[in-house]
C-alpha cells in the first residue's frame, strides 16, 4: 500500500526545511525527499539580516547563535582599493536585526534538515525522485532509496530542488537571461587576514576589471573566496578552474596582500551559467519555492533569503490550498505574484551592478535624502518589503548610476590591477557610515 502525505517536499535545502517545519508545525503529513546525504558542500555562505525573523519563527536562532560567526555588515571594494564603502547593518533604513550569521552551507543546511525532522516532518535522505504523475487529486512520485524503488502519493508536491528544478525540467519551464551568463568558481582557506573586531566579520566584494570576488569569513580562521566572471571571459582564459581562480587572485592586490600565510582546505568548485527563471511557478498540484523558482546571481547574498522566504510562502499557501480548496488557484496565483514580484526588484539591482559605472557610485557613497541607508537596507535584504519611501529613494540611487555612465557624478576609477599603486591597500580612502551621518 503506497503511502500518501499532505505536501511532498522535493528537496531538503533552506527552501525545503523551512517549507516542512512550518507545514509539519500544522499536522500535516509531510514528507521531504532529499537525494543527497546531509552534510554536503554547498555554496551561498553569507546570509541576510531580513532573514532574522523567520530563523526566530523557525525556532533555530539560539542554535545558530552557538554555532556560527555574526556578520555584521559588508565592504565593497574596488580593485586598488582606491575606494571601499563599509556598511553596517546597524544604520540601514528602516532595520530591525543589526546582524545576519556567515555560515558553512553544510551545517547551515543540516542544521535546518533536522529541524524540520524535529518538528514532525518525516525527512528521507539518500532518496531521488525517479518520475511524477500529476493527477486531478493527487501527484503520483516515484522514489528511489537505497537501489529500492516505492511508489507514494501526495495532495500537493513543492519543487525545492534548486537548480535542479525538476518539476520545471519536467514542464521545460526554465528561461536563462542573457545577461547574466556567467561562470564562478570558488574554494575555501584557511589561515588568510582580516580585519580586527566587527568589522572582520564583513563579507568582502572586491570589484573588478574581468569580474568581481567575495571573501566570506566562515569560521576565526575558515574563509571562503571566489570570483564571478563573464562566461566567455572564463572560456578566453583557456585555464582550468584551479588555474583560472590562483591567477586570478593573485592580480587582485586587495585580496593577494591577505593570503600569505593562506592555504587552501577544500577542492576548486566551479559552477557556469546559473541564471534562471521559471516561466511559471506553480500548477494545479505544485508549486516551485527557493532555486527551484528561479536565481539571479549571488553577488549580493540573497539565495538564501529567497530560500526562506519563498519557503515560507510557499507553506502558508499550502495550507489555505488544503484547508481551502476552492481557494486555491487565488492563493497560487498571489504566491506566484509575490515571488516574482521580489525578484523583479532584485534582477535590477543586480543588472545595475554590471552595468558600467555602478562600482563607482557604490563605492562613493554620499549621505544625501538617505540614500546611503536605503542601499544599505537593499543590501541586508530589504527587498520584500520595499514601500515607497524606499523606492523612491532607489529610482533616484538607479538614476544617478545610469547618469555616472555619461558624466562622472562621482571620481572615475580603474578595475584594472596593472593601474594600482603598490601601497594603495594601505592608503586607501575608506568610507563608513556612522549612526545617522554620512560615510
Amino acid at each position: 500500500m503506497k503511502s500518501v502525505y499532505d505536501v511532498a517536499i522535493i528537496g531538503g535545502g533552506p527552501a525545503g526545511s523551512t517549507a516542512a517545519t512550518f507545514l509539519a508545525r500544522k499536522k500535516y503529513k509531510v514528507v521531504v525527499l532529499e537525494k543527497e546525504k546531509f552534510p554536503r558542500f554547498h555554496i551561498g555562505e553569507s546570509l541576510l539580516p531580513y532573514s532574522m525573523g523567520a530563523f526566530e519563527r523557525l525556532g533555530v536562532r539560539e542554535k545558530l547563535d552557538a554555532r556560527f560567526i555574526p556578520k555584521y555588515g559588508a565592504e565593497i571594494s574596488t580593485t586598488c582599493g582606491t575606494n571601499v564603502s563599509k556598511f553596517f547593518f546597524k544604520d540601514a533604513f528602516q532595520m530591525r536585526h543589526p546582524q545576519a550569521y556567515q555560515v558553512t552551507r553544510s551545517e547551515f543546511d543540516e542544521l535546518l534538515l533536522d529541524n524540520s525532522s524535529e518538528n514532525g516532518a518525516e525527512v528521507r535522505q539518500e532518496t531521488s525522485v525517479e518520475s511524477l504523475e500529476f493527477g486531478p487529486e493527487q501527484v503520483g512520485i516515484t522514489v528511489k532509496s537505497g537501489g529500492q524503488t516505492e511508489r507514494i502519493a501526495a495532495r500537493y508536491v513543492l519543487d525545492c530542488s534548486g537548480r535542479s528544478a525538476v518539476i520545471g525540467n519536467y514542464f521545460k519551464l526554465r528561461k536563462t537571461y542573457a545577461n547574466l551568463k556567467k561562470f564562478s568558481v570558488f574554494a575555501h582557506y584557511e589561515n588568510v587576514a582580516r580585519d580586527e573586531g566587527k568589522r572582520g566579520t564583513f563579507i568582502r566584494i572586491i570589484t573588478g576589471r574581468d569580474g568581481w570576488f567575495w571573501m566570506i569569513p566562515l569560521t576565526p580562521t575558515k574563509m571562503s573566496i571566489g570570483i564571478v566572471m563573464d562566461l566567455t571571459t572564463f572560456k578566453a582564459m583557456k585555464k582550468s578552474p584551479e588555474a583560472a581562480l590562483e591567477d586570478s587572485l593573485r592580480e587582485q592586490p586587495m585580496i593577494w596582500n591577505r593570503m600569505a600565510d593562506a592555504s587552501r582546505v577544500t577542492e576548486v568548485y566551479s559552477v557556469s551559467d546559473y541564471s534562471y527563471r521559471n516561466s511559471s511557478l506553480f500548477g494545479d498540484r505544485w508549486l516551485l519555492a527557493g532555486d527551484a523558482a528561479g536565481f539571479i546571481d549571488p553577488v549580493f547574498s540573497t539565495g538564501v533569503f529567497l530560500a526562506i522566504r519563498s519557503g515560507e510562502a510557499a507553506a502558508d499557501t499550502l495550507d489555505t490550498a488544503l484547508k481551502t480548496p476552492e481557494k486555491r488557484l487565488s492563493v497560487f496565483k498571489s504566491y506566484e505574484r509575490n515571488v516574482n514580484h521580489v525578484m523583479n526588484l532584485y534582477l535590477r539591482f543586480v543588472s545595475s551592478w554590471y552595468k558600467p559605472k555602478f562600482t563607482e557610485v557604490i563605492t562613493h557613497p554620499v549621505s544625501r535624502l538617505q540614500l546611503v541607508e536605503v542601499v544599505n537596507s537593499v543590501l541586508a535584504g530589504n527587498l520584500a518589503s520595499v514601500n515607497f519611501s524606499i523606492w523612491w529613494r532607489m529610482q533616484l540611487f538607479y538614476l544617478v548610476t545610469f547618469l555616472q555612465r555619461y558624466i562622472p557624478l562621482c571620481p572615475r576609477v580603474s578595475l584594472d590591477p596593472k593601474d594600482c599603486d603598490p601601497a594603495a591597500h594601505v592608503a586607501s580612502k575608506e568610507v563608513e557610515q556612522e549612526p545617522a551621518s554620512a560615510i
